[in-house]
């Protein structure tokens, strides 16, 4: 009877312990903005990520592999 009332205990923890970090989760922010992520895979942000420069290349080859990789997976 006594591993019963301990099981209780134990779970009654954990449940206050999940409570406790949904409640500062809201109280952080965390939830405040759920539709922008949704969308986020439909804007067009390739103008505000460079591609790095890789020693030993020109500008020509930086674009032809731009143009690869923006035409790479559709």
């Amino acid at each position: 009877m006594s591993v019963i009332v301990l099981l209780i205990a134990a779970g009654g923890a954990v449940a206050a312990g999940f409570l406790g970090a949904f409640v500062w989760a809201v109280r952080s922010g965390q939830f405040d903005d759920t539709c922008t992520p949704a969308i986020r895979v439909l804007l067009d942000d390739r103008q505000s990520t460079p591609m790095p420069r890789v020693p030993g290349t020109t500008t020509e080859g930086r674009a032809e592999a731009r143009d690869r990789s923006s035409t790479h997976g559709r």
